[in-house]
């Protein structure tokens, strides 16, 4: 929360500022990366404490890992079919570090590293470049077909074909502005809310009785962040396993 100068200052959240030092600096580490790393090492903890007690009735973490096992499993096989059990594990991974960097950007003093479009960027192109590399391996230069619908007139083919080719290529855009903008316009608002808190605080005796209220939104706020972040999450998995169905089948 920041109330510099009696402004609302936003954006500074989203800086990258080097850590570690003249090493951070020398590599360009910054806080983004250091929550990236926080990330798989919760995600990890998570997974591998959550398999290794195997019990029969089973507690919090282990509850927790095969709610989000069984999830995105159920999620890869109902949209792809049954063949895209194999691609399981690159949606699991997907989608346990978009939530675990929508969460962690929610705890005090943290970082919310799918703010930024060059993480989310990433992502994106990964999963295109994935989806396109298996729609290749599987059918080859009949991939090129999926451009060009069968049965459509030939006559159509300069119109369709560049819109089917755009289209195509928006698809890694469209994903990663959706997260970026969705992440990126949540930590506004809280940070606009909390800074009225601060600036209303401080008004005298009535500046806490004034600060009441953006301080019942920003806890709101939070609430609505917290399934803003399993929704975007959910929302980065489902696209990437629809692109996956249409590598896989062709439509």
């Amino acid at each position: 929360m920041a109330a510099e100068g009696k402004t609302i200052d936003a954006l500074s959240q989203f800086e990258l500022i080097p850590v570690l030092g003249p090493v951070g600096r020398a590599v360009g580490f910054s806080q983004s990366n250091a929550h990236m790393l926080l990330a798989v090492g919760l995600i990890s903890a998570l997974m591998l404490y959550g398999i290794s007690r195997r019990a029969l009735i089973p507690g919090r973490l282990q509850a927790a890992a095969e709610m989000f096992y069984e999830f995105i499993e159920n999620l890869v096989t109902g949209q792809v079919g049954h063949e895209g059990r194999k691609y399981f594990p690159f949606v699991f991974a997907l989608f346990m570090f978009v939530l675990f960097g929508n969460l962690i950007g929610l705890l005090p003093y943290a970082f919310t590293y799918t703010s930024h479009i060059a993480v989310t960027l990433g992502l994106a192109a990964t999963v295109f470049f994935v989806t396109t590399i298996v729609a290749l391996v599987l059918h080859g230069k009949k991939f090129f077909g999926y451009f060009f619908p069968e049965g459509a007139p030939l006559w159509l083919a300069p119109i369709i074909v560049p819109v089917e080719v755009v289209s195509y290529l928006s698809r890694p855009v469209s994903l990663s502005v959706r997260l970026f903008a969705n992440m990126v316009a949540g930590h506004v608002l809280l940070k606009v809310f909390a800074t009225f808190v601060v600036l209303l605080g401080g008004l005298g005796m009535i500046g806490p009785v004034a600060a009441l209220l953006p301080l019942s939104v920003n806890v709101l706020l939070v609430g609505f962040e917290i399934l803003v972040a399993f929704l975007q999450a959910y929302v980065f998995a489902i696209l990437t396993c629809i692109y996956l169905h249409d590598a896989v089948h062709l439509h």
